[in-house]
């Protein structure tokens, strides 16, 4: 029989996504409020979906990544994606968006974003919010899956998501060293 027990504490992960770059100083302010100060962000990455997201959105789109110091529940992935919807809907212009934002949270071994969109091999974790398992970690470094983003099958962004679960790991040290 298995026994069920407590998840591992994850690390937030939140993308960005914008056609204006000077717009995500918004986004993260937005973000510290709710969240507190993210302990990583990325460069500026290229984005590959721009024939997708381009007609509502603009051309080019650019993305940054960041992750933040506070560990949390996995359970709070799908308030995390609502609050992060209101962000992005607060900041809609002419009915269209100006600014895409996609939480997700990292463990040793995955890598799960949230997505208000069913698919085959995603699982709902309420409030409308199904989980998507992004990438693998595997052999010392993350595995794409059939359907995993294209953007984050890049090595970029993978590089960062190795950085971030470096920190993550040693998040996970000092909860250990405060509990002992």
């Amino acid at each position: 029989m298995s026994r069920p027990g407590n998840p591992a504490p994850a690390k937030l992960v939140i993308g960005v996504f914008l056609k204006d770059k000077s717009r995500f100083s918004d986004v993260v302010n937005r973000l510290i409020e709710k969240r507190g100060i993210p302990d990583t962000v990325s460069p500026w990455f290229p984005f590959d979906f721009t024939s997708y997201y381009g007609k509502e959105m603009g051309e080019p789109l650019f993305r940054r990544m960041m992750s933040f110091g506070k560990l949390i529940h996995q359970d709070d992935l799908s308030e995390i994606k609502i609050m992060t919807n209101a962000i992005e809907s607060d900041m809609v212009e002419n009915d269209r968006r100006t600014v895409n934002i996609d939480p997700g949270y990292l463990l040793r071994e995955r890598f799960v974003l949230a997505t208000g969109k069913n698919f085959s091999h995603r699982i709902h974790i309420g409030n409308g919010i199904y989980a998507d398992l992004t990438l693998l970690y595997q052999n010392g470094a993350f595995q794409t899956l059939p359907w995993t983003y294209p953007d984050y099958a890049r090595e970029n962004i993978q590089k960062y998501l190795v950085m971030v679960r470096r920190k993550y790991i040693s998040d996970l040290q000092g909860i250990k060293d405060v509990e002992t």
